[in-house]
């Protein structure tokens, strides 16, 4: 039987192939995007999927659109960060056997492919499993010595897209929605290159902006979130609030956001690091102010520093804000460690 994992995480197709029951006798393949995936498919070499949602070219859903389309019969399951309900409701309507959320363990992985009938325990010999081979990538330079491989990027993006989808899903059960997920961005950042990628996220739009300290054992950061103006009102509708929008309901509004965005964050990346961190009170840095005007008061908040940005959107309402994750530059080494083990 061919087997394949397609996700654009090489960290999450390692963790997933290395979770496999060693006694099941299947060939394994690899893809890094849904396009490729499909290819793959389409070569013979899909029989059994586990299909990630979020990722470049064609996403998860693609693919299970792509494959209803056509009319080919793999097995699908979805192994995803996107862990909210309207997630899970679309991928079965599009065909999926099952829905599991990442890191899938062993354990669930077994009992998953026990239920669909795919895998039985002690039914075979020990399996010859090919494993994929990743090449060494070259490292990205960061200033003052700083290095961010290829690798180590891709795993920072995958403990984010983790922790992404947790807290979307608590928004999204918040507010009765459906939160559109994009691939976290990962850097080292100067901090003219953050002012300029915090320009980017916010364009000409006034906005919004709350933060948040948190530390943890030789870890410490900020969480920027930046909300959108335009979306106070839609927030305030999904939220039941009527009557004229003041400035205090506003700020409740904001506060509640951030609170469920930033806590659910910080817990699902701390929850994969092992390494529980401690939340400072927040700071509401300024309400309905230019992005150059909050970057202006709090330039000496942020030096250099790895950044990790997402953008949050709330499908069919003007809903958007960007999440930030800024660590310091100490706490990049501590990080890089921990990552290793993981690899």
């Amino acid at each position: 039987m061919n087997v394949l994992i397609c996700d654009d995480s090489a960290l999450a197709r390692k963790q997933l192939a290395r979770s496999l029951p060693a006694d099941w006798p299947v060939t394994v393949h690899f893809a890094e995007h849904g396009v490729a995936g499909v290819e793959q498919v389409l070569m013979g070499n899909g029989e059994v999927i586990f299909l990630d949602l979020t990722m470049p070219e064609l996403d998860g859903y693609g693919v299970l659109e792509t494959l209803k389309r056509e009319g080919l019969k793999s097995k699908v399951v979805v192994v995803s960060g996107d862990i909210q309900p309207e997630a899970h409701q679309k991928v079965m309507a599009l065909g999926a056997i099952d829905f599991i959320k990442k890191p899938a363990t062993a354990d669930q992985l077994l009992a998953l492919l026990k239920k669909h009938q795919l895998w039985q325990p002690g039914g075979f010999k020990q399996a010859t499993r090919a494993v994929e081979s990743i090449a060494p990538t070259q490292s990205d330079a960061g200033s003052g010595g700083l290095t961010l491989s290829g690798e180590t990027r891709d795993a920072y993006q995958e403990i984010a897209n983790v922790a992404m989808g947790q807290a979307a899903d608590l928004l999204a059960r918040m507010l009765d929605v459906f939160v559109v997920l994009p691939i976290p961005n990962v850097n080292v950042l100067e901090v003219s290159e953050l002012h300029m990628a915090l320009n980017a996220a916010a364009e000409q739009e006034t906005l919004s902006a709350v933060c948040q300290g948190f530390i943890g054992a030789g870890i410490a950061g900020e969480a920027l979130l930046l909300f959108h103006d335009s979306s106070f009102q839609d927030l305030a509708s999904l939220m039941k609030i009527e009557g004229e929008l003041d400035r205090a309901t506003e700020l409740e509004l904001l506060m509640d956001t951030a609170n469920a965005l930033i806590g659910a964050f910080l817990r699902g990346y701390a929850n994969q690091l092992d390494t529980p961190f401690s939340q400072g009170h927040p700071v509401v840095l300024g309400q309905h102010r230019p992005i150059q005007e909050l970057i202006r008061t709090n330039q000496s908040r942020w030096r250099r520093t790895l950044a990790i940005e997402i953008n949050y959107r709330v499908d069919g309402y003007a809903v958007q804000c960007d999440l930030l994750l800024l660590f310091t530059e100490d706490s990049i080494g501590t990080m890089n460690n921990k990552i290793m083990h993981m690899l």
